[in-house]
């Protein structure tokens, strides 16, 4: 096969790739699993344990607005969940009715209601209801608060004495240790750590897969285990307001770094020109629109798999996402995958939408 061929071919699999349209599916079972996740979790913690669960202020740019959700263990088997109320929310980002209506058909009690809730909503339920109490809170911090995918969460799980516990990942939820760890090449090898990673990426005998991982979870700084990776297989990278995906393809063995930049656009003529006219500066990779969504797309070739290539193409997208959602959104309208400074707003359609707009 030549150079030509093989990038034919891969340029092929990106153009016939369904699965990159279909975000809402892919956003839908990412919140699936994070409360399959919490819902098993939570039988498994000791009398005392907390939970806690936050809207990452950093990735959401409300500030001082911290939307949050507690869950702790009581004796006798009890769960209690406190979620944020207006008392502790900033001018501006305070809930309006609707969004206080949503809150009490969920089933949370108004603050103060709940002996010892204070300023939050309050809920308690027996530990064999966790899987519906895990749906409440997922739908919550969805729903309500308005975080766009279980990325945007970070998590901490703590004992009675406020020590951390070693727990299974909630899903592509965070764990807060990891908050803050960016992509960030220049001091990876001050231990050795970039070289090793390298040097593993570049043994063909190692599968494809297991090769980009390495390399993905040596740039973030974490352990392949801690990566946030779906069930399709993508792994998933937060990159300020926009979300950034990795997946490994088999045939032909091929490395597609993309990102859903703008959701619930609408197709225009000059909305293909604009992408055209980007796609044509960008020295590899393509933007397009696909189901009423503008996604950029770097492909990195799996054969001869060079790490280097990866870790270039995933740095390119993670600052290439971030800026061009924030420009197009200004041009064109739409979603943004979270609209930084954004705030809640509540739903009229009835209808779940995958970025930020409730």
């Amino acid at each position: 096969m030549t150079v030509d061929d093989g990038h034919e071919q891969a340029e092929g699999a990106l153009l016939d790739e369904p699965t990159t349209a279909d975000l809402r599916a892919k956003v839908t079972e990412a919140w699936r699993e994070f409360a399959g996740a919490l819902g098993a979790l939570l039988p498994t913690l000791s009398p005392g344990a907390h939970v806690d669960l936050t809207l990452d202020p950093t990735a959401s740019g409300t500030g001082a607005a911290i939307y949050s959700v507690s869950l702790r263990l009581l004796e006798g088997g009890v769960v209690e969940a406190l979620a944020v109320g207006n008392a502790a929310l900033p001018e501006g980002f305070r809930m309006d009715r609707s969004a206080v209506a949503d809150l009490v058909a969920l089933g949370w009690s108004p603050p103060g209601v709940l002996p010892g809730s204070g300023d939050s909503f309050g809920l308690r339920t027996e530990v064999s209801g966790a899987n519906r109490l895990a749906t409440i809170v997922t739908r919550t911090l969805r729903d309500v608060y308005g975080a766009p995918h279980p990325a945007f969460l970070v998590y901490l799980v703590h004992d009675e004495e406020d020590e951390p516990l070693d727990t299974a990942p909630l899903g592509t939820a965070r764990h807060e240790p990891s908050i803050g760890h960016a992509l960030d090449l220049a001091d990876l090898d001050d231990d050795g750590v970039l070289t090793e990673a390298l040097a593993n990426a570049a043994d063909e005998v190692v599968p494809l897969e297991e090769r980009v991982r390495t390399v993905v979870a040596t740039m973030s700084k974490t352990t392949v285990d801690q990566l946030q990776v779906d069930t399709d297989g993508d792994i998933g990278i937060r990159a300020g307001s926009a979300m950034v995906f990795v997946r490994v393809r088999d045939n032909p063995p091929l490395v597609d770094v993309f990102s859903p930049i703008l959701t619930e656009v609408e197709p225009t003529e000059q909305l293909y020109v604009k992408l055209s006219e980007l796609t044509n500066r960008m020295p590899i990779g393509r933007l397009y629109c696909a189901q009423d969504t503008v996604w950029a797309s770097i492909p990195v070739f799996g054969r001869n798999f060079q790490a280097t290539h990866l870790m270039l193409a995933v740095q390119v997208m993670t600052g290439l996402a971030d800026e061009l959602d924030d420009r197009l959104h200004g041009e064109f309208g739409g979603k943004r995958f979270f609209g930084e400074g954004d705030k809640p707003a509540g739903r009229t359609d009835g209808e779940h939408r995958t970025g930020m707009y409730l």
